[in-house]
C-alpha cells in the first residue's frame, strides 16, 4: 500500500485525503493548528460564532458531486445564500442577473445609454456562463472528463473570442469604456470581486453571483468537521497541531516531511496549502527549483486579503433583520474619493465599501440567545501601511483599531446605534490570516486576480505539477483564481495523478 502525505486539512487537503482513502491508499493529514478547515473554518467567542475566512461560495455542482464522490453529501445542510446590494443609490436583493440589471437601471435612469452599452458586452459574458450548471471537467476522469467538457467546447469559439478581448481586460478599463473615470457607475463597476479583475470574470461572477451563491447553515466549521470525520471514516489519518517543517527529499523526489523532529516516509506528497511557501520555504534542497522559477514565485503578487472585524451584539436577530434584510449585505460607498488599493492611502478604512455577514442570521443557534452575530469585511491593499506597521507592534494595534473604528462606522450608516450594541469585539488583518492559514500577505484567494499579473499563462488551468518529483500542489493554489472551486480542482487531479 503506497503512503500518501498531504500537508494542510484544508477543503483541498480533506477532499484530496477522501479521494485518495477510498482508493486504497494509505493518507495521512498533517494540519499546524487544532481544527481542520484552513481558510473555510470558523471558531466561537464568548458563545458567538464567526467565519474564519469563506462566508460563502459558488461553483456548487462541484461541492456537491464532491460530497457525494466522498459519501459525505448528506452530512452537511448547505443554504443558499441571499446577497443585499446597498448604496445611497440603490438597494435591493437580486435574485439572478437580471434583476441585478433592473436594480442599476432604476437607480440610474439618466444613465440609460451608457449602461445599455455595458451591459450589452457584459451580457454577452454571462450568455455563455449562466448555463454551465455542471460541475467543473476537472473532477471527472476519463470517457466522463470529455462529457464534461462538452457544454464549455459546445461555445467554444465564441468563449475563446470573448475571453481574448476581455480575459485581459481590468474591471476598471472596462467601466472606463462606458462611464466617466470616479463617477459612482465606474466605481461600482470597479467594484465587484477583487481589485482589477478581468472583465471576463465581472461578467461571469455576475451571473452567478445571485443565482448560485451557498453557504453552511452550521457554519463552515461544521462542514470542515464533517469532513474530517468522514477522511476519518475512509481510513485516513488527521493528525492536528502538526504542523511540517520540511518537505524531505531524495533524488529529486519527495519521500515524507519533517514535522516536530520526526521524519514521516512517504512516496507521494500533497501540499494542500501556499504555493510560494511549499516552494521556496519547505523544500530541503533549494536546488530543485530553478533559479528563474524561484524568482518568478516570489516576485508573483497574491490576492488582497481581507481586514474583518467580529462584533457579538446585543440585539435579536429579529432586530438585525429589520435593518440587514438579508444576511450577507454589500454595503457600496461611491462616495467621491476613493483612491483604490493604495497601500499608503492611511485614510483607506473611511472610504472604502464594507461587506457584513451575520452568521447568526442565517442560523440562530451560532449565537447566544437573544443576540446576534456580526462580521465586517474589506479587501485590504497589499501590505497597507508598511504591513500594518512595520513590525511595530504598537502601530500595529493602533491601525488595527482605527481599521475596525472605521468599518464599525460605515456600518451604523446601515445599522444605527450599532457600536452602543457591541459586547464582544474583536478583528483580524492579514497578518493574522497569514499567521492561521499559512497564505502569503493573507491572500484570501491564492494569486492576484489582475490579468496583467497573473502567475500561470491561463486562468483556468489546474496546476498540481512541481519541478519536485511526487510532489504536488492540493490547493486552491493550483489555479490562478483559487476559491472553493480551485481547491477541488486541484484534489481531483491529485487523486486522479497518483495511481
Amino acid at each position: 500500500m503506497e503512503n500518501v502525505v498531504i500537508i494542510g486539512a484544508g477543503i483541498g487537503g480533506l477532499i484530496a485525503g477522501s479521494l485518495l482513502a477510498k482508493k486504497g491508499y494509505k493518507v495521512t493529514i498533517f494540519e499546524a493548528h487544532g481544527a481542520p478547515g484552513g481558510y473555510t473554518a470558523g471558531f466561537y467567542r464568548k458563545g458567538y460564532y464567526f467565519e474564519s475566512g469563506t462566508v460563502s461560495f459558488e461553483a456548487s455542482a462541484s461541492v456537491f458531486k464532491a460530497m457525494k464522490d466522498i459519501g459525505a453529501l448528506g452530512k452537511i445542510d448547505f443554504e443558499k445564500q441571499r446577497l443585499r446590494l446597498y448604496s445611497e443609490d440603490f438597494d435591493g436583493i437580486p435574485g439572478s442577473y437580471g434583476e441585478f440589471k433592473r436594480l442599476i437601471y432604476s437607480a440610474f435612469p439618466a444613465e440609460k445609454g451608457k449602461l445599455d452599452t455595458a451591459f450589452r458586452e457584459l451580457d454577452k459574458i454571462a450568455a455563455m456562463t449562466e448555463n454551465m450548471d455542471k460541475p467543473l471537467p476537472f473532477l471527472y476522469s476519463g470517457f466522463e472528463f470529455f462529457k464534461a467538457v462538452l457544454p464549455f467546447a459546445a461555445g467554444g469559439v465564441r468563449l475563446m473570442k470573448l475571453a481574448g478581448h476581455y480575459g485581459n481586460m481590468t474591471s476598471s478599463e472596462f467601466a472606463a469604456k462606458y462611464f466617466e473615470k470616479g463617477s459612482k457607475l465606474h466605481r461600482l463597476f470597479c467594484s465587484f470581486g477583487y481589485p482589477e479583475m478581468s472583465a471576463m470574470m465581472v461578467g461571469s461572477s455576475l451571473s452567478g453571483l445571485f443565482a448560485d451563491l451557498w453557504t453552511v447553515k452550521g457554519g463552515m466549521q461544521s462542514w470542515a468537521d464533517v469532513l474530517a470525520e468522514n477522511f476519518r471514516e475512509l481510513g485516513g489519518g488527521l493528525r492536528l497541531n502538526s504542523r511540517v517543517d520540511r518537505i524531505i527529499t531524495k533524488d529529486k523526489a519527495a519521500v515524507g516531511v519533517l514535522c516536530n523532529h520526526t521524519v514521516y516516509d512517504a512516496d507521494y506528497v500533497i501540499s494542500a496549502g501556499d504555493y510560494k511557501k511549499t516552494l521556496l520555504k519547505l523544500l530541503d534542497d533549494d536546488s530543485l527549483v530553478p533559479e528563474t522559477l524561484r524568482d518568478k514565485i516570489g516576485a508573483a503578487p497574491v490576492s488582497e486579503g481581507y481586514f474583518t472585524v467580529y462584533l457579538g451584539l446585543n440585539l435579536k436577530d429579529e432586530g438585525l433583520k429589520k435593518y440587514m434584510k438579508a444576511p450577507h449585505v454589500l454595503f457600496f460607498n461611491l462616495s467621491p474619493g476613493f483612491g483604490g488599493y493604495n497601500s499608503d492611502d492611511e485614510e483607506f478604512f473611511n472610504k472604502t465599501s464594507v461587506e457584513l455577514y451575520s452568521p447568526s442570521m442565517e442560523n440562530p443557534g451560532l449565537a447566544p440567545e437573544g443576540k446576534s452575530s456580526l462580521m465586517l469585511q474589506a479587501k485590504v491593499p497589499c501590505r497597507w501601511m508598511d504591513n500594518w506597521g512595520g513590525g511595530d507592534r504598537e502601530a500595529y494595534l493602533l491601525l488595527k483599531q482605527k481599521a475596525a473604528d472605521a468599518l464599525i462606522s460605515g456600518a451604523s450608516r446601515l445599522i444605527p446605534g450599532l457600536s452602543g450594541r457591541i459586547e464582544y469585539r474583536d478583528a483580524a488583518t492579514p497578518l493574522t490570516y497569514e499567521k492561521f492559514t499559512g497564505n502569503t500577505d493573507g491572500a484570501s484567494c491564492a494569486w492576484c486576480w489582475n490579468p496583467e499579473k497573473k502567475f500561470y499563462q491561463s486562468a483556468m488551468s489546474a496546476n498540481i505539477e512541481t519541478p519536485v518529483k511526487n510532489l504536488y500542489i492540493g490547493s486552491c493554489w493550483a489555479m490562478q483564481v483559487g476559491g472553493v472551486p480551485g481547491a477541488l480542482a486541484a484534489a481531483y487531479r491529485c487523486a486522479g495523478k497518483i495511481k
